[in-house]
């Protein structure tokens, strides 16, 4: 929303400042974007008075000028044909900066004379394309700012434009009076009454207006008026640039004011030829697929149950969006119909999407225009036709009614401390409503018709809040629910997210944050893809599905990353995933992916590529830092999206699993086209069982003060025993004694013969109580060979 300090004050009578007025449409919530202000590139020249212009002794057509200044006489060098004595000019010092020839100024020397500064013309100053000579003043005293003397004698020309922006909520203040009437209700001025005029009807027009049924809920009101004997032409100058100034190009009398009122009073209006229009105009829903030429010579399809005006011939307008050619005004318009109707906003905004047309009158009726204002708004407009093209007005014709949207909601000025914190006095409350133009009765609030967005009690607060200054607002802490030390904020599940995410970090690993929307295909490789997980209304057709889990997020940044010459990585994320679209179908998963290898290749070849056991090794201590049991079982059988012999989940018992490693299957990788090796780890920290005692401090550590036994095995067992069901078995003989089980050799032929291999294991056996004798570790290794005879077939090694 742009609008000039000039255009505003013929609104708000005030003495304040620019940046006076600046600083509060922004403290009210009209941020200031912008602020183009022709006086500050111009705020350092002076007047002066040529007292002689003589020949150049070395050009023809220079001329050196004795030129009065308010630092004495100076000597100018000047080109331009109109220099001569007597003429009062703009004076540009040495220093200072030429904007239009952008040159800062310094003593010269032309042609072997000196040149002390420089008469400018417009061209050079910004203010026009005129540089056949300098700047030649009526009036003026030397020494006199250029901007004071601009500002008394040519005021548009150092007129400071300002730029708002708007939020949805507040259509009334995209118009020039609604933003003067914010300014006034915070006391930065006094509003100006609003003007009214009484159109009387010289004759019935002769143009008739209805609402066909299927369009009532859509235009709510259809007021027109037809003025006879209209000369159109351009508009006066000062509406030219007025609207030059917002970036609006002027068209022609008829159509500016169309434009003025759209952005002085937010009511935007359209001007009907009258002499192109057959029969009477209806409004009503288009079919669908209907051409249609719009103002901006643009030929348009309509979409089916868009709001249409028509003629006896087609249609002629979109209502509330864009007018058509065939019955735009020209020049040659001798009668001119003026319309101004109340829309349905909804069907506004569907229409101009189907459209995609972006109009002034579209952006303003979608988002709520003044009802109350409509038939004075064409009696405006209807007059200033006339005062600008002459012409007789015809009688009003209406169809529909203007909605009632009268309300009241009662001011509790108490609430404004419980809701806003504020203590601001009730009286006060009730003088800022009045002067924002609420009408009050007792305690009650009667909201005017041009705020749609104040819809209950706390919009009154808000209201009286927003004009005191939200800056006002002191801070104050919060009460303490209770005496003593707080407990804590913190659920269990989010100091668990909090220290799995510093843990990964510690790790080495770089924290990506993913959307949680992927395409269809990408989804369906991590076991999602349904229907159950698929939105509603995506934003593309990439983002079509709630991710299932979090790798492939972490997958499309290392292929980014790859692509751009980046092979190592170590990735991870903390959120959400779906497996389904019901509230407890979400689940929080901690992730991590390593790609490439450890580290730089260097001269002791300590570089390798990454294998499964560097992602195990990372989840485990994952999972230690939030206070997963540190002995868990190992187990097969992962999702497809892992390689099938290269995995493992870490469960307590085959239900309860806390998380998965190992290498990504191959196909995936060739799917998001990553370059392997691949290796990853899911953990799920909500299925890490909580501690039975919760304590704010470590139990004491337990170390066994007798001496810890070590013994050696090696068992032959079938080649497709896997080494983790033997370690389970041995570990399992006696789970107070053993307190480790480790594979340290495995062996493949040899004598052992087809389908038969050697695993070699160490046990480490720590009593508690008393030193084991002989007799007892014998006893314990014959419980092991049992035990893992039992559970794998495996015999001794002889």
């Amino acid at each position: 929303m742009k609008f000039t300090l000039s255009w505003l004050k013929d609104h708000l009578e005030t003495e304040a400042s620019l940046d006076e007025i600046l600083e509060t449409l922004t403290d009210i919530g009209l941020e200031v974007e912008g602020v183009e202000n022709p006086a500050a590139k111009l705020a350092g020249f002076t007047l002066a008075k040529v007292k002689t212009a003589e020949q150049h002794p070395d050009a023809d057509r220079l001329r050196v000028c004795m030129v009065e200044t308010d630092e004495g006489d100076k000597q100018i060098v000047c080109g331009a044909p109109n220099a001569r004595a007597g003429i009062t000019v703009v004076l540009c010092k040495p220093g200072d900066y030429v904007p239009g020839i952008d040159v800062t100024l310094s003593v010269g020397n032309i042609r072997g004379v000196e040149s002390h500064g420089m008469m400018a013309s417009e061209r050079e100053l910004e203010l026009s394309d005129e540089h056949n000579g300098i700047i030649e003043l009526p009036s003026g005293e030397v020494g006199q700012s250029f901007t004071d003397w601009l500002a008394e004698n040519d005021p548009a020309k150092v007129d400071p434009v300002i730029e708002i922006a708007i939020t949805p909520n507040r259509p009334d203040a995209l118009g020039v009076r609604g933003v003067a009437r914010d300014l006034a209700a915070r006391g930065l001025g006094r509003l100006k009454p609003a003007k009214t005029v009484e159109i009387s009807g010289q004759f019935p027009c002769p143009i008739d207006v209805s609402i066909d049924k299927d369009a009532t809920e859509g235009c709510h009101v259809f007021a027109g008026r037809l003025v006879r004997g209209v000369k159109n032409g351009p508009s006066p100058d000062w509406l030219q640039t007025r609207l030059r100034a917002i970036g609006l190009r002027p068209i022609s009398a008829l159509v500016d004011v169309t434009n003025f009122f759209t952005y002085d009073q937010n009511r935007p209006l359209h001007v009907f030829d009258a002499g192109k229009v057959t029969g009477a105009l209806r409004i009503h829903q288009a079919k669908g697929g209907e051409a249609f030429l719009g103002l901006d010579e643009k030929e348009y399809a309509l979409p089916e149950a868009a709001l249409v005006i028509s003629d006896d011939k087609g249609v002629e307008s979109i209502g509330g969006i864009m007018g058509g050619l065939d019955t735009g005004c020209t020049e040659e318009t001798t009668d001119v119909f003026i319309e101004a109707a109340f829309w349905d906003f909804i069907q506004i905004a569907h229409a101009g999407r189907a459209l995609k047309i972006n109009s002034d009158a579209r952006y303003r009726n979608e988002r709520g225009i003044d009802p109350g204002f409509n038939m004075a708004g064409l009696d405006l407009a209807t007059q200033m036709v006339i005062d600008l093209c002459g012409g007789v007005p015809s009688e009003m014709v209406v169809a529909g009614a203007v909605p009632d949207v009268s309300r009241a909601y009662r001011l509790d000025t108490a609430r404004c401390s419980s809701l806003v914190g504020m203590d601001i006095p009730a009286e006060e409350q009730r003088a800022t409503l009045e002067r924002l133009g609420f009408v009050m009765d007792g305690d009650m609030a009667q909201v005017p018709s041009w705020r749609p967005d104040v819809l209950g009690e706390a919009d009154l607060v808000e209201e009286v809040a927003r004009m005191a200054s939200l800056t006002q607002l002191e801070p104050k802490p919060l009460p303490r629910s209770q005496p003593g030390v707080p407990k804590p904020i913190l659920t269990p599940l989010q100091k668990r997210e909090q220290v799995a995410r510093r843990t990964a970090a510690a790790l080495g690993y770089n924290e990506c944050v993913t959307y949680s929307f992927i395409d269809q295909a990408a989804a369906a490789l991590f076991g999602g893809g349904d229907d159950a997980t698929m939105l509603a209304n995506p934003i593309s057709a990439e983002m079509s599905h709630l991710r299932p889990d979090l790798l492939p997020g972490l997958l499309r940044a290392a292929a980014r990353n790859q692509a751009r010459g980046m092979s190592d990585l170590a990735l991870f994320e903390v959120g959400a995933a779906w497996h389904g679209g019901e509230p407890g179908d979400q689940k929080l998963l901690v992730a991590g992916l390593l790609v490439g290898r450890t580290g730089p290749k260097d001269v002791h070849g300590a570089s390798r590529s990454v294998d499964l056991y560097d992602a195990k090794a990372d989840a485990e201590a994952i999972l230690a830092a939030i206070g997963a049991p540190a002995k868990v079982q190992i187990l097969r059988d992962g999702p497809g999206w892992w390689h099938p012999g290269r995995h493992g989940r870490f469960c307590l018992g085959p239900k309860k699993m806390l998380g998965i490693f190992g290498e990504v299957h191959p196909k995936i990788l060739a799917e998001m086209d990553v370059k392997g090796p691949a290796v990853a780890f899911t953990i799920w920290p909500e299925e890490v069982p909580l501690p039975r005692a919760a304590s704010v401090t470590r139990g004491a550590m337990q170390v066994s003060d007798l001496q810890a036994v070590e013994r050696d095995f090696a068992f032959v067992v079938a080649a497709d025993v896997a080494a983790l069901d033997l370690v389970n078995a041995a570990a399992g003989a006696d789970k107070a004694l053993i307190t480790d089980v480790r594979v340290f050799d495995e062996f493949i032929g040899g004598s052992l013969g087809e389908g038969q291999k050697s695993l070699a294991i160490t046990v480490r056996i720590e009593p508690r109580t008393a030193t084991l004798k002989e007799a007892e570790i014998e006893a314990l290794s014959a419980k092991i060979v049992d035990k893992v005879g039992r559970a794998t077939g495996g015999v001794l090694r002889g």
